[in-house]
């Protein structure tokens, strides 16, 4: 067993804004209008509560807890056990139009784990950060000098750990799919989690079936349905989008020795390819989203309570 080596990583920029109108920024860390965390190219932060001590969640693998909140000012995060140490955000005045925001990990590391942050983690953690930071510059001051810019091995990182679709039953909100054939031969539905500023447009999500020129059959509500029929079978697909995940769904209805014969082939390549459209779709969907600055810039704002 190796000694345990502790990484200690800084970000900071200077931003020329009053530290309360960026504390503000702060205290909206993982809310649904979240103005600075790099949603949803990266993995969002959630807690089960609202962000104060206590709250527990993280962001993609990374789980950690609140055990420090000082509203507008800073805000310190735990990792939870098998890691161990924390990261905090410190918002610095500077007199009283512009301030310092920080962000500090402490990371205890040996080992194989040393070297996982050399080669991958760390080149995440710096572009999640510095990007962060650009949010926060543009939400404060409307603009960012000098944004980040990834570099080819964090674009190579990304595309491999982006998440996969996993298979689930038909939406049950799939009302389209669900009542295009009286019999069903081959039925399969493929899920991933929406991440906040993906669109929910079933109609943004038509791209999943890119290089198939199926036809629109139906659309209604959150789904849109296409598909197919030929003499040897019937083909459906449905993209169906709630606020919590993207569903692709397909049904098959076949018609003879021909359409068996068909299937037989195709269905052993279907769910590869229909999870890896799924999955190249919502990565290049969550890449050209506007930032959390930009949405929330445009978000309603709050209707002031009774009597204020």
């Amino acid at each position: 067993m190796g000694r345990f080596r502790t990484i200690r990583n800084v970000h900071e920029r200077i931003i020329e804004a009053p530290a309360p109108t960026v504390g503000t920024l702060l205290d909206r860390l993982s809310s649904p209008h979240d103005p600075i965390w790099p949603a949803p190219a990266w993995s969002p932060v959630r807690f089960d509560r609202p962000l104060g001590v206590g709250a527990d969640g993280g962001h993609g693998f990374v789980r950690y807890r609140v055990s420090a909140y000082e509203p507008g000012r800073r805000a310190r995060f735990d990792f939870n056990p098998p890691m161990s140490g924390h990261h905090e955000f410190v918002i610095e005045p500077l007199g009283q139009v512009r301030c310092r925001v920080r962000h500090t990990l402490e990371l205890q590391r040996r080992g194989p784990m040393l070297l996982g942050w050399a080669l991958a983690v760390r080149w995440m953690h710096d572009t999640v950060l510095e990007e962060l930071l650009d949010n926060v510059e543009r939400a404060a001051t409307g603009t960012v000098s000098n944004p980040v810019r990834w570099s080819p091995w964090v674009r190579l990182l990304h595309r491999l750990t982006w998440n996969r679709a996993t298979a689930g039953d038909l939406p049950t909100g799939a009302r389209l799919v669900r009542a295009a054939f009286e019999r069903t031969d081959y039925s399969d539905a493929w899920r991933m989690r929406m991440r906040p500023g993906m669109p929910r447009d079933p109609e943004s999500w038509r791209g999943v079936l890119r290089g198939a020129s199926f036809p629109v059959v139906g659309s209604e509500g959150g789904e849109v349905l296409l598909g197919e029929d030929a003499g040897h079978l019937d083909f459906r697909a449905s993209i169906h989008v709630d606020d919590g995940q993207v569903t692709l769904s397909t049904v098959v209805r076949i018609h003879n020795w021909r359409g068996r014969l068909y299937w037989a082939v195709v269905k052993r390549v279907h769910p590869f390819m229909a999870r890896t459209m799924l999955r190249r779709i919502h990565r290049r969907l969550a890449l050209t989203a506007p930032s959390a600055a930009e949405r929330a810039q445009k978000a309603p704002t709050p209707a002031a309570p009774p009597g204020s």
